[in-house]
C-alpha cells in the first residue's frame, strides 16, 4: 500500500503548563511556529520539592504500557480501582498509558497526588485530546522522576495530514538518572492506540511513524513503540514486516479475561541492544486477589513492561542479529 510521508509536529510542553506547537517536516522542512494551545498540562519539576538522590538497587530499569480503559471522573472517584492503579504504576520507571478520557485537564494531576502519596516522586507529560468523535482520548506518559529524566523540549505528537490515524501517537525523550550522563540509558517512547475498526490502515501507516521518529532529527537510536495496538504479533501488518523489530509480548493474553493478545512493545533488536530480554504481563488478578469483575473495574487490559539497563550499551552493533526475538 502506497503511504504518504507523515509528518511530526512537535508539541513542547513548557514550564507554565501549557503547549507549544511546532511542526518539522520529515524530508527537512524548517520549524513553523504556531500558537501556544491552552489546556494541555502536565506538571512542572522545578516547581517540585527536590527530587532524592538515586539510591538503585539493580542495573535494569522497567518500561511498561498500560490501557487504563476510559480514565476519567468516574474511575478516579473510586478508591479501590485508583488505590490499584497506583501501586501499579509505582512498580515501574515509565508508564505509556491510554484512554484517558475526561474534558478536565486535572484527572491526571489528581491521580498523581495519589501515586506519589506514600512519598514516591512520579511526574507526567500528557498529550491534546484526540479523536474523530465526541470521545475524545488523550496519552501520557508517567514515570519516576526519581530515577528518569523527560527531556520535555522532545514531546510532540505526530502529524497525520492525510487522516490516516484515529488518534495519533504521543512521543517522548527519556535519559535515566544515575550513570553519568555520557553513558546513561536515553531512548524515545512512542505511545499508540490504534482504532479496532482501522487495524489494518493503522498498522501499515506505523511503521512509517516509526522511521519517521528515529529520523526527526535528535539523533536518538532507541525508538521504542508502545501501547495498545488491537492486534498480536503474528498480525502486525508492515509494521511488523519491518526488519529487525522485536515484540516483547508473545504467546500471552493481554487483556483483562485472558483471551486476547491486544498490547506490545516493539524495538529494532540493532539499536535497543540494552533490552535485557525480560518482559511480561502483569497478572491484575493474581497480584491483587480480584475475581474478574474487580479486574474488570480496574481495565479490561493488564499492564506489560520490558527491562532494559540503565547504562547504553556501547558494544558495537552486530548484524548478525535475530529479526524478531520471542520474550523469555
Amino acid at each position: 500500500m502506497r503511504k504518504r510521508i507523515i509528518w511530526i509536529a512537535p508539541l513542547v510542553l513548557l514550564a507554565g503548563g501549557w503547549l507549544y506547537a511546532r511542526s518539522k517536516g520529515v524530508e527537512g522542512l524548517a520549524w513553523l511556529g504556531l500558537p501556544a494551545q491552552p489546556g494541555q498540562e502536565s506538571a512542572d519539576e522545578a516547581s517540585g520539592p527536590p527530587l532524592p538522590p538515586v539510591e538503585r538497587r539493580g542495573d535494569t530499569i522497567r518500561i511498561a504500557s498500560f490501557n487504563l480503559q476510559v480514565f476519567g471522573e468516574t474511575k478516579l472517584a473510586r478508591p479501590d480501582v485508583t488505590r490499584i492503579l497506583a501501586q501499579i504504576v509505582r512498580h515501574f520507571d515509565v508508564v505509556a498509558v491510554q484512554e484517558i478520557r475526561a474534558k478536565s485537564q486535572d484527572v491526571l494531576p489528581r491521580f498523581l497526588e495519589l501515586v506519589n502519596a506514600e512519598g514516591a516522586h512520579y511526574d507526567f507529560v500528557i498529550g491534546p485530546r484526540l479523536g474523530r468523535t465526541s470521545s475524545k482520548e488523550q496519552y501520557a506518559f508517567i514515570y519516576d522522576a526519581s530515577s528518569i529524566e523527560c527531556d520535555r523540549e522532545s514531546v510532540y505528537t505526530v502529524d497525520d495530514p492525510d487522516d490516516l490515524l484515529h488518534r495519533e501517537p504521543l512521543v517522548a525523550g527519556f535519559r535515566v538518572r544515575g550513570p553519568p550522563t555520557s553513558e546513561a540509558f536515553t531512548f524515545t517512547l512512542i505511545d499508540i492506540h490504534t482504532d479496532p475498526d482501522e487495524i489494518k490502515i493503522e498498522l501499515n501507516v506505523l511503521d512509517d511513524v516509526f522511521r519517521a521518529v528515529r529520523n526527526d532529527g535528535r539523533g536518538e537510536d532507541d525508538v521504542i513503540l508502545m501501547g495498545d495496538l488491537n492486534a498480536d504479533d503474528h498480525h502486525l501488518g508492515e509494521l511488523g514486516q519491518m526488519g529487525y523489530l522485536t515484540w516483547a509480548i508473545s504467546g500471552v493474553a493481554t487483556n483483562t479475561r485472558g483471551t486476547k493478545l491486544y498490547d506490545n512493545i516493539l524495538f529494532d533488536t540493532r539499536a535497543t541492544t540494552e533490552y535485557t530480554g525480560r518482559s511480561g504481563v502483569v497478572d491484575v488478578l493474581r497480584e491483587f486477589n480480584l475475581s474478574m469483575q474487580q479486574a474488570l473495574a480496574v481495565s479490561d487490559h493488564l499492564p506489560i513492561w520490558a527491562e532494559f539497563t540503565v547504562r547504553e550499551d556501547s558494544r558495537p552493533r552486530s548484524i548478525a542479529v535475530r529479526p524478531r526475538n520471542k520474550a523469555r
